[in-house]
């Protein structure tokens, strides 16, 4: 199994450090020696003005004069950590910020420093440890809670990684930089997992579910076929195996096969509502009838009312009998189920206009055409980037 380098690093990792320099002149008076705190202070601005101008090492000869006159500064540890670590001198960060903390444990910024750069230096179980102690002493601290999972991913530990990722994700629904790194977890996770099934049988039918399932995702549907129709000969009781035949012939407008599977699935489970909902969808896109779809489609609510497509093939075949008043029902449904689908917009718009309601018609309209806009807008600057792509290339 490949394994990957996290490449999601935080891009303002010291915000919160640098916010404890503000801090220094005050924790300095507090030692109640004013020449120590004069000298300290012009110290720490001179510091600063050897870093704007990118003099590492003047600047961080300055904090380390800092640490002489107040070697039980933990601000002071914390900073010149956090230049040694932001300018790639590891090593030198991670002797400051260990010194830091032996003085005073609970600083929590210079703690998930420590392990910030512990994984840096690809000490990766001594960085989980030290994340994790930063975390308990910080539960919020965004940092160390990005840093851990890249660290959880490196041990081998996908299951815990993907459960701090979720956390990130949930409280920052648009950090790019999680969801991305989620994605990659899920990736690796269903590797492994499709390793194991190969090796517990090779030969079983769920791997040869497996593998249709992986070429029907790349649109690869010969191959589908192939694959699911060696599940449906090793174990043609087994539920799920008609359905994915079954599925790859509807894919593939193929209605008539896909039917039989469908029925064969609902032998060995009756209360599939996909099934019944293919079906439906079948004598909608096939026969064009229209109560027979309505039925097939009825007994898949039954089973499963909030399924949107069910409701979407309802309110078509409703359309088609003008029976206008309950499609609308039917399709707001499946609006409300998801709002982005453009099709059902349209769909609502015109059972909207056959009752008279036109204001609903256009708001509908209105939707549909943003929905369209937004679409094509996508899909032009996906074109464009694969052309610059292509460019650079040559």
């Amino acid at each position: 199994m490949r394994s990957f380098r996290a490449v999601c690093i935080p891009r303002n990792i010291f915000t919160l450090v640098f916010g404890l320099l503000a801090l220094l002149p005050a924790v300095l008076v507090a030692q109640s020696n004013p020449t120590v705190d004069e000298r300290a202070q012009q110290l720490y601005l001179s510091a600063k003005e050897s870093e704007a101008r990118g003099d590492v090492a003047d600047a961080a000869a300055k904090y380390e004069s800092i640490l002489k006159i107040a070697p039980g500064l933990g601000a002071a540890y914390n900073n010149l950590g956090a230049l040694y670590l932001r300018h790639g001198e590891y090593q030198k960060a991670a002797e400051v910020l260990e010194q830091g903390l032996k003085g005073d444990p609970k600083m929590e910024s210079a703690a998930a420093l420590w392990g910030i750069t512990r994984y840096e230096m690809r000490e990766y179980p001594a960085a989980r440890r030290q994340l994790e102690s930063a975390l308990r002493m910080n539960p919020k601290d965004p940092n160390a809670a990005l840093f851990l999972p890249n660290t959880l991913i490196q041990t081998g530990d996908l299951g815990e990684a993907s459960r701090h990722l979720e956390q990130i994700a949930q409280r920052s629904r648009n950090d790019q930089e999680a969801w991305y790194l989620l994605g990659k977890v899920y990736v690796q996770l269903a590797e492994r997992a499709i390793v194991k099934v190969n090796e517990i049988d090779p030969e079983s039918a769920l791997v040869h579910q497996l593998s249709g399932e992986i070429m029907q995702s790349m649109q690869n549907y010969d191959g589908a076929l192939v694959e699911y129709k060696k599940a449906v000969e090793l174990a043609p009781k087994r539920p799920g195996t008609h359905l994915h035949l079954g599925n790859a012939y509807w894919a593939l407008s193929m209605w008539d096969p896909a039917a039989e599977q469908f029925h064969e699935e609902l032998q060995n489970d009756a209360q599939n509502c996909e099934a019944y909902r293919k079906l439906g969808n079948i004598e909608l896109e096939q026969h064009a009838a229209y109560e027979a779809a309505i039925a097939e489609t009825d007994k898949a609510l039954a089973l499963c009312p909030n399924l949107r497509e069910g409701h979407v093939d309802r309110g078509r075949a409703l359309l088609k009998l003008g029976r206008n008043a309950e499609a609308i029902q039917d399709l707001k449904i499946a609006v409300e189920a998801d709002p982005a689908v453009s099709s059902t917009h349209f769909l609502l718009a015109q059972a909207y206009r056959a009752e008279g309601k036109t204001l609903q018609a256009q708001a509908e309209m209105q939707l549909f055409s943003k929905l369209e806009e937004s679409a094509r807008a996508a899909s032009a600057e996906r074109l464009r980037n694969v052309l610059q792509n292509k460019e650079k290339s040559n």
